[in-house]
C-alpha cells in the first residue's frame, strides 16, 4: 500500500525540526504496517485554520490522481484545525478511495472527524482569546501590541538577566520631522495627493518602502489609518478599534469596526509628535471635507472628495491599467479615467485622462471585431487542434501501454493458476500472485477512470458565434434586469485593458482570455 506523509507546523515559534520529528514517527507507522512511502508533503509556518497551504493542496490533487492509497499524519489537527476543512478533507479522501491514518488517533472515521474538529475549533477560539488578553495587557502598559508606526523605532534596553525589553518604542527624529511637515502642509490647505507628490519628488522614504500615495497620508478616518489619523502622534494609544473576520469563501480576512466602547485607550505622552493645536486644525479641516462628502451623497451633487467616497463600480473597474507605469486607472472625475500613480503619487508622467464611456465603447467594439478577427481565429484554431491532437496521441499511447500491461499481468496470473492446478505449488507463488492481483486491480481502476480520448472540435463558425454573443451582451447592458449578469460575463472575457498615450490620442490594448471565449461559444 502506497502511503503519503503530511507534516505541518504553524508558527515561527516552532522549530523547523518539528517537520522532521513528525515525518520520523509517520515513517515508523509506515514500516510497522509494511507499507511503502510514496510522497511527503509539508507546510512550514502555516496555520492549520487555513486550507490555502501549498503542501496541503498538492496532497489533495495527488489524491485525486490516485498516487497513493493512505495518508499518514501525526494527528488530524496537523491536516487542519478547521471543522469544515477536516470534514471536507475526509470526504475527498473517501471519494478517492484513500484511507486516513494518524499516529495519535489511528484510522480516522466520521467520529474522529466530528470530535477532533470540534476540539480544534475550541482550541483556536481559546488561543485567540488568550492572545487578545495578552495584547490588551501590553496596551494598558503603554507598550506596542504589534507593528511599528511610522515615526517610531524600537527601543530595546538590556535587563539584569541578559534579555532585552520588548514592545518599547521611541521617536525617530527624522521621520517625526516628516510627520510634522505633512500635518502643517495639510492644515495650510494642501491636498493629500499634492503632499504625496512633493514627498516623492524630494526622495523622502515612504513608511514601508516604495512611494508615498494619498491613501498613506489620508487613510481612513473611521479606522484610524493613515498619517493624519494616527492618534499615537498626539500621545494616545488606541487598540481594538477593529477586528478581523475570515471570509469562508476566499479565506481572506476582512476588517470590521468595533463599537467605540470596546476600544482600549491609553495615554502615552512621551510618544507625542504633533502638538494639540496643529492636530485640532487638521481634524477641523477633515471634518469640513467629510461634511461636504455627506452633503453631496444626500443631494447627489458633486463635491470635493465625493467621487472617492462613493466608490462606485463601473463596467471595467479594476481592469484598466496605465501603459507607461503599469498602475491602475481610476475615476478621477465623474466621467473620466486617469492613472492613479500620476494622480495620487506623482510618480508617473502620464496625466492624460480618457472618458469612461469611450473606453467602454472601444472595448466592446474590440471584443466584437478584433479579439476574434478571422486571421487570429484561424491561427488559434490551428494551434489548438495541434495541441489537442498531441495530447490525444499521448493519452492513447498511455492507455494502450496500460492495456498491454494488463494483458501481460493477466497472463502471468493465469500461468500461476495453471501451475498450482498441476501440483506445482510453492510458497513464493502466493506472494507473487498477491503482487500481480494488486497490480491488475490498480490498472483496471486507472483504465476505468480514464475514458477513451474523444476528438475535440471547435465550431467552424466560432468567430461569428462569438461576435453575435458579444452583441447580445452589449444589448443586455442597456436593460435593467440583465445588466449585472451581462457585465459579469463581459468581465470574464478580459484580462486587462492597457491605455497608452500617443501623439494623436490614446491607444487601447485589449488582452482577452481565450478559455473564457471558448466557454462563451460552447453551447452553440
Amino acid at each position: 500500500m502506497r502511503a503519503a506523509l503530511y507534516a505541518r507546523f504553524s508558527t515561527k515559534m516552532q522549530r523547523e525540526a518539528s517537520i522532521d520529528d513528525q515525518t520520523r514517527i509517520c515513517r515508523r507507522l509506515v514500516e510497522t504496517n509494511g507499507w511503502s512511502e510514496a510522497q511527503t508533503y509539508t507546510d512550514m509556518g502555516l496555520s492549520g485554520a487555513s486550507h490555502l497551504r501549498p503542501g496541503y493542496q498538492r496532497l489533495l490533487e495527488d489524491a485525486r490522481q490516485g498516487r497513493f492509497d493512505v495518508v499518514i499524519a501525526e494527528s488530524i489537527d496537523r491536516i487542519s484545525r478547521d471543522q469544515e476543512h477536516v470534514a471536507a478533507f475526509y470526504k475527498q479522501m473517501l471519494f478517492a478511495g484513500v484511507r486516513v491514518v494518524t499516529v495519535a488517533e489511528g484510522p480516522i472515521d466520521e467520529l474522529h472527524v466530528g470530535l477532533k474538529g470540534t476540539m480544534s475549533a475550541l482550541f483556536l477560539k481559546d488561543l485567540a482569546q488568550k492572545t487578545r488578553r495578552g495584547l490588551e495587557g501590553r496596551v494598558r502598559g503603554g507598550k506596542s501590541a504589534g507593528g511599528l508606526s511610522y515615526g517610531y523605532r524600537l527601543d530595546r534596553q538590556p535587563l539584569p538577566d541578559g534579555t532585552f525589553t520588548t514592545g518599547e518604542r521611541t521617536i525617530d527624529a527624522d521621520e517625526a520631522l516628516t510627520i510634522i511637515g505633512i500635518f502643517r502642509a495639510y492644515a495650510a490647505g494642501e491636498s493629500a495627493r499634492t503632499i504625496a507628490s512633493q514627498l516623492n519628488a524630494a526622495g523622502t522614504p515612504a513608511p514601508r518602502g516604495g512611494t508615498w500615495s494619498f491613501s498613506t497620508i489620508s487613510g481612513n478616518w473611521k479606522r484610524g489609518t493613515g498619517i493624519l489619523n494616527n492618534d499615537l502622534y498626539v500621545g494616545r494609544l488606541v487598540w481594538n478599534r477593529q477586528r478581523f473576520v475570515k471570509d469562508p469563501e476566499t479565506g481572506k480576512r476582512q476588517a470590521r469596526l468595533n463599537p467605540s466602547e470596546d476600544w482600549v485607550i491609553e495615554d502615552v505622552p512621551d510618544l507625542r509628535i504633533v502638538d494639540q493645536e496643529l492636530w485640532d486644525r487638521v481634524k477641523a479641516r477633515q471634518g469640513v471635507i467629510r461634511t461636504d462628502i455627506l452633503a453631496a451623497r444626500e443631494t447627489n451633487t458633486a463635491a470635493p472628495g465625493a467621487q472617492a467616497a462613493r466608490r462606485q463600480r463601473y463596467l471595467f473597474s479594476g481592469l484598466v491599467t496605465c501603459g507607461d507605469c503599469g498602475a491602475r486607472y481610476i475615476m478621477v472625475s465623474a466621467s473620466r479615467y486617469g492613472c492613479s500613480a500620476a494622480r495620487n503619487r506623482g510618480t508617473c508622467e502620464n496625466r492624460r485622462t480618457i472618458l469612461r464611456s469611450e473606453i467602454e465603447e472601444r472595448v466592446l467594439s474590440g471584443l466584437r471585431d478584433r479579439l476574434m478577427a478571422p486571421d487570429l481565429v484561424a491561427e488559434f484554431v490551428a494551434e489548438f487542434r495541434k495541441a489537442v491532437q498531441e495530447e490525444r496521441r499521448e493519452a492513447i499511447a498511455s492507455r494502450t501501454a496500460q492495456e498491454t500491461r494488463l494483458k501481460a499481468v493477466t497472463t502471468e496470473i493465469d500461468n500461476i493458476v495453471d501451475a498450482i492446478a498441476n501440483g506445482m505449488f510453492h510458497a513464493s507463488m502466493k506472494a507473487k500472485m498477491d503482487t500481480l492481483e494488486a497490480e491488475r486491480t490498480d490498472i483496471e481502476v486507472r483504465l476505468a477512470e480514464t475514458p477513451e480520448p474523444d476528438p475535440v472540435a471547435l465550431h467552424p463558425r466560432i468567430s461569428e458565434i462569438y461576435r453575435q454573443k458579444v452583441d447580445r451582451l452589449a444589448q443586455s447592458l442597456t436593460q435593467e434586469d440583465t445588466r449585472q449578469e451581462a457585465a459579469e460575463i463581459l468581465r470574464t472575457l478580459i484580462d486587462a485593458i492597457v491605455v497608452r498615450p500617443e501623439q494623436d490620442g490614446q491607444a487601447l490594448e485589449l488582452r482577452g482570455e481565450l478559455a473564457a471565449i471558448l466557454a462563451l461559444c460552447a453551447d452553440e
